[in-house]
């Protein structure tokens, strides 16, 4: 996980366009690790974000090789000088992107072409919509290396699959294909290997045109569904939605639907 000479430049590894903020995970180099440059360029965007000097309305993830993300590169864990220093470090950068993530409190897509194992797997966990191929594979693959796993992956697994299948499939590591990833909860759809990016950007897309201050409040009430009672859950969705009524996107939305047009969000927020 650290810099890779095929790695494309900082640069190039964040980009922003049409409120989607695009970050490339991986690298191009053979395998597809994640890349340490890009994470680094991604959590300090993200963190614009959350700060309010960036505005975007979603978050697309990519790989920019055959793979979404093989996961770290494991030939530099064997080669570091003191390997516990080693993947601490890479282990800490990995979790500052994550929280970032989090904090950035946008709407998340993944791209989930080709492998997604390890981090990669990880980091698809925590998008709210996941598009992979026909051949897209996911496997924890960290047990299969003698490690445990990072970037969330115990926090995020058992909340989408369950806590006995989240055992079973890092206890297990098995191979899971689109089909089965799907059917659990990992992947949102399934579409053509050569048709995974541009899915997951016309659905980015998609999102960026529509409501930013309702994604941000439906995403976090769903966040907090999982530690809430019924009654806290129904307080905070009252809540919400009394505040995003006076919001210049809800104030847009619902005067556009009694006059039977199509609301325009972005002109309403950028007003």
């Amino acid at each position: 996980m650290t810099a890779d000479p095929a790695t494309a430049p900082t640069a190039e590894l964040v980009t922003e366009s049409d409120g989607i903020l695009t970050i490339a995970i991986s690298s191009a180099a053979p395998g597809n690790p994640l890349n340490d440059d890009a994470l680094s360029a991604g959590a300090a965007a993200l963190r614009e974000i959350a700060r309010g000097e960036r505005r975007v309305g979603v978050i697309l993830l990519k790989g920019p090789g055959a793979n979404f993300c093989a996961g770290g590169n494991v030939r530099d864990f064997a080669s570091a000088a003191h390997r516990p220093t080693f993947l601490r470090e890479i282990a800490d950068n990995f979790h500052a992107f994550v929280s970032a993530l989090h904090e950035a409190d946008r709407p998340v897509v993944a791209a989930v072409k080709g492998w997604a194992a390890g981090a990669g797997m990880s980091i698809v966990t925590h998008a709210d919509v996941a598009i992979g191929g026909t051949s897209t594979k996911m496997r924890p693959a960290y047990r299969g290396i003698g490690l445990s796993p990072d970037g969330g992956m115990t926090w995020t697994l058992p909340r989408i699959v369950g806590a006995a299948r989240a055992r079973q499939i890092i206890l297990t590591d098995p191979v899971i294909d689109a089909d089965k990833a799907l059917s659990w909860g990992l992947l949102s759809d399934i579409v053509a290997d050569d048709e995974v990016d541009s899915t997951a950007l016309a659905t980015a897309a998609k999102i960026a045109a529509g409501p930013w201050q309702s994604d941000g409040a439906a995403r976090a009430l769903l966040t907090r569904s999982a530690t809430s009672t019924l009654g806290d859950q129904l307080a905070a969705e009252a809540q919400s939605i009394s505040a995003l009524s006076a919001a210049p996107e809800g104030i847009e939305g619902v005067d556009a639907f009694v006059a039977k047009r199509k609301p325009d969000f972005a002109a309403a927020r950028n007003a």
